[in-house]
């Protein structure tokens, strides 16, 4: 807190920037990216002192064509002049369409430096919103962040990461979320864990379950919760079939089954003792 804040002189953030963005996010997030990325050797003019383009050509032309889909003609010639047309269009666009550019740039350079000082502007100025897996998600609390990316990491558990990063995907798309197969990925990552865990390929959820339980790997408690769950999303919705109508899911659905799932792949990593 500042000491203007501390004075009663300056009025204090009284709650997370959600589906909205002040100047000063907006700005900070843009000085993150001058940092960490327009600033940086070679980006702009090639290293050397030739007066040649740097990377920001080939960076334009993906931008262009990923986010802006404008003409490439509309490109400038010079770096300083690229950086700039980049900068006007940032500073004039919706607060949703900042994310979507974030978001475009992230998977350009995939830089977790570029990342961790993005999501410490986030926090800094009470955004509502972390970058978790190189897109942006709505968060409750940092407890929720970090147990997602515990479960989203660990060497030889690919088919789980890809389940979870695909729930996440399906639940955060702004423009079109898909809370049924969201709620579908989630499931079928705690099934792909069950199966390596117990080296049933085959295997179903509930038998997985049945055969850590006998491993005493999990409480029976525990065991029964998840198979409830588990047909829950098996029962007269069909939310893991094709239906010709949509169940009536909310995003809150969506996050229940993710962060329950997510805290199940690591409660389970742990009792086996496997490091993630």
């Amino acid at each position: 807190m500042s000491f203007s804040e501390r004075q009663g002189l300056k009025a204090v953030p009284q709650s997370l920037q959600v589906r909205s963005m002040d100047e000063a996010l907006r700005a900070s997030l843009w000085n993150a990216l001058h940092i960490n990325l327009w600033d940086t050797e070679g980006f702009l003019w090639a290293p050397g002192g030739s007066g040649a383009t740097g990377r920001i050509a080939g960076f334009a032309k993906a931008l262009w064509f990923r986010h802006f889909k404008k003409p490439f003609s509309e490109i400038p010639a010079y770096p300083n002049q690229i950086l700039l047309k980049i900068q006007e269009m940032y500073f004039s666009c919706p607060w949703n369409e900042v994310y979507d550019f974030l978001e475009v740039v992230i998977a350009l350079q995939r830089d977790d430096r570029l990342e961790r000082a993005l999501n410490q502007v986030l926090e800094r100025e009470l955004s509502g919103y972390r970058l978790i897996n190189r897109q942006f998600v709505e968060v409750t609390n940092e407890q929720e962040i970090a147990a997602l990316e515990e479960a989203l990491g660990g060497d030889g558990f690919s088919p789980v990461s890809a389940h979870l990063a695909q729930a996440l995907a399906l639940l955060s798309d702004r423009k079109n979320p898909d809370y049924r197969n969201s709620i579908k990925e989630s499931i079928s990552a705690v099934e792909s864990l069950a199966r390596i865990v117990t080296k049933a390929d085959k295997a179903t959820l509930g038998d997985a379950l049945k055969v850590l339980e006998k491993a005493r790997t999990i409480h029976p408690a525990l065991r029964e919760g998840f198979s409830k769950l588990y047909g829950y999303t098996n029962d007269a919705e069909g939310i893991r079939h094709a239906m010709l109508e949509e169940p009536n899911l909310t995003a809150a659905d969506a996050k229940f089954f993710l962060l329950s799932c997510t805290s199940f792949v690591n409660y389970i990593k742990a009792q086996v003792g496997i490091a993630v």
